[in-house]
């Protein structure tokens, strides 16, 4: 299983706004890429993040995510939930890549994780694998590529 954050890993953590109130996000296509990589093994794909928000839903069918949770702000305490529905997955067989502190309980646990280049502190602390790419700029493609090509 790999699990991607969403703002700030997947995006460059910007909220932009039109002058009706619409909400855009900027996502990479190389990260797209990666994840494409990624089921192309059998890896099953998440994104997990604590907003809500069609776009976040639109980019995973595009990308044919396996699995989107939105609006999870306890992303720890869901994953204990999740693979206790889903045995045929694990803390210990999981990758995760997240930017801020809300991914920290959850990068503590899983088998190998990652943080952007401009990830908080508290992330690139007790991530295994921090990118040299920052979130939004192709940090999802470079950690889909060290765990296809590290051994």
């Amino acid at each position: 299983m790999f699990i991607s954050d969403v703002d700030g890993t997947l995006t460059d953590a910007g909220m932009y706004y039109d002058e009706r109130g619409n909400e855009w996000k900027k996502f990479n296509t190389r990260d797209g890429k990666g994840l494409s990589f990624l089921r192309a093994k059998g890896i099953k794909t998440m994104f997990l993040t604590a907003e809500d928000t069609p776009i976040v839903a639109r980019r995973a069918e595009k990308l044919k995510v396996d699995f989107v949770y939105m609006g999870i702000t306890d992303k720890l305490a869901f994953l204990e939930a999740f693979f206790a529905q889903h045995p045929a997955f694990s803390f210990a067989t999981t990758a995760y890549i997240g930017d801020d502190v809300n991914d920290v309980p959850a990068m503590k646990r899983v088998g190998i994780s990652a943080a952007p280049a401009d990830a908080m502190p508290e992330n690139t602390q007790v991530a295994d694998y921090v990118c040299h790419l920052p979130g939004g700029r192709g940090c999802v493609r470079e950690f889909c590529d060290y765990l296809l090509h590290s051994d």
